[in-house]
């Protein structure tokens, strides 16, 4: 009843904020509700204070005891949501799949998966030395085991 509650509200403030979508929603035995958002256009505080309130103020405390905890997805966390990956072009990513990990710059983001391209040096074909070379991998969504944004100082 509880849950079922705080996800109608949850939902209601998502479907009034489309630029927002859910990354992870809890509710542990304490009444402990835990949301995780992100955005097209990244997470303000005034974003996690608009869902914190479409659901506190909607829910009586003489009824429910709970405690509510709102956040943005973090900078290290891997991305879940196909619309992630789209606001997050020109950036490098770490891909792993089930049998590679590719690190390069993300070019595209379609529905079916995404598009890296990174360098690599390779001995040259004739000769001594190495030459630069661009690669670039397809990757469908189905197929990536964890992404990560790189963070680069």
């Amino acid at each position: 009843m509880f849950k079922n509650k705080v996800t109608e509200l949850l939902d209601n403030a998502l479907v009034e904020r489309q630029d927002l979508f859910l990354i992870d929603f809890s509710i542990q035995g304490d009444n402990h509700i835990k949301v995780i958002v992100d955005g097209d256009h990244g997470v303000l505080v005034e974003d996690c204070m608009f869902i914190s309130r479409a659901i506190e103020h909607n829910l009586d405390r003489e009824e429910y005891d709970f405690s509510l905890e709102v956040m943005s997805a973090g900078a290290t966390t891997p991305l879940v949501h196909n619309r992630q990956f789209k606001k997050n072009l020109e950036r490098t990513l770490k891909v792993k799949t089930a049998t590679d990990e590719i690190e390069g710059k993300l070019t595209k983001a379609t529905e079916e998966g995404i598009m890296l391209e990174w360098k690599v040096r390779e001995p040259k074909p004739i000769g001594k030395g190495k030459v630069t070379v661009k690669k670039e991998a397809n990757i469908s969504y189905g197929n990536i085991v964890e992404a990560k944004v790189m963070i680069k100082f």
